[in-house]
């Protein structure tokens, strides 16, 4: 009797290490390789629609790598939705609140709980003057080709003070492809590196559209 005690307590600590190790993977792979998503803003339409589903390639934050003018990325949502002109003279990288434990941190960004999360295109890379003027885009001193947007666009400030800026070392300049109603990089500056969590990669829901989504 006392035997078959010891067996079933011993398959019970099996299956929770099982369950375990199984919850330890898949939190590592949602965090390094790859992870599902939906589309929740109009921010991106037409690329993009409301309640589209989404993979994720996370690699290139796992091997620390900015991705190209054209890209699709999500990225942790700033702390400071618009920079003043004061705060642009100091910096054009984006505002962060940092979570002030271990804990807050963990549940925050690996579990990426109460997390929110944007998903815009890249406009500019390092090193580029981005200049947004007569309804247009500029990147040193040339206009953007932007076939991804719908005719008859017109990209102004937004309300955001970061129209005329060079793009600082490991950072990206970001905007929606629906000018009017995104709040991005024009509001809240440059994204770094640290802050870029995956590049969009194919688009799986509804299977109508299913596919890679390229520049």
């Amino acid at each position: 009797m006392e035997k078959e005690k010891i067996n079933k307590v011993r398959d019970i600590l099996e299956w929770v290490l099982c369950i375990v190790i199984a919850l330890v993977i898949a939190i590592l792979f949602r965090y390094y390789i790859g992870t599902p998503t939906i589309v929740k803003q109009p921010s991106m339409y037409p690329t993009l629609k409301e309640d589209q589903r989404l993979w994720l390639n996370r690699w290139q934050r796992t091997t620390k790598t900015l991705p190209e003018r054209g890209d699709i990325i999500t990225f942790e949502a700033p702390s400071t939705t618009v920079l003043s002109p004061v705060e642009i003279e100091e910096s054009v990288l984006a505002r962060y609140q940092e979570p002030t434990n271990l804990f807050e941190k963990f549940t925050y960004h690996v579990l990426e709980i109460n997390k929110i999360s944007y998903i815009k295109r890249v406009i500019g890379v390092p090193g580029d003057h981005v200049v947004i003027d007569d309804g247009k885009v500029f990147i040193n001193e040339e206009e953007l080709e932007e076939p991804y947007l719908q005719t008859g666009i017109v990209t102004d400030a937004n309300d955001g003070y970061c129209t005329d800026l060079v793009v600082p070392k490991n950072s990206v300049f970001v905007m929606g492809d629906n000018r009017s109603q995104s709040t991005d990089s024009r509001c809240f500056g440059c994204i770094p590196l640290e802050k870029i969590e995956s590049k969009v990669w194919i688009r799986i829901w509804p299977l109508n559209v299913f596919g890679k989504i390229d520049k």
